[in-house]
């Protein structure tokens, strides 16, 4: 479901997202599972895809909002820096759990 925002950005759909509205925050959490020689490229992408979306969610809700991107290569390779972005996840997310099971971050975050 895209996100509803004042002006048309193109990149209003990413995985998950989770508000705090007691702590007026919010995170876009975008999962990717890319051949391993293409990890680093995918992470910058995906911060830079939401950049126009995370401005506008501050703008017109006033919350916070971060984009965590959750890259984890096909044959399980997890980039150095990861868990800097994992941990900014309520919860205790670990980053082994995730490439066994990548979509189990779905499921946990619908518990919260």
């Amino acid at each position: 479901m895209p996100i509803q925002t004042d002006k048309e950005i193109k990149e209003n759909r990413p995985g998950i997202v989770v508000k705090d509205k007691a702590e007026r925050t919010c995170l876009l959490i975008d999962m990717f599972i890319p051949t391993e020689r293409n990890t680093s490229l995918k992470t910058v992408e995906k911060l830079t895809k939401y950049k126009d979306l995370e401005i506008e969610i501050e703008k017109t809700r006033g919350m916070k909002t971060a984009t965590v991107p959750v890259i984890i290569g096909a044959l399980e390779l997890v980039k150095k820096g990861t868990e800097n972005y994992t941990g900014k996840i309520p919860g205790n997310i670990r980053i082994t759990e995730l490439y066994r099971r990548p979509f189990s971050l779905f499921t946990y975050l619908r518990g919260l």
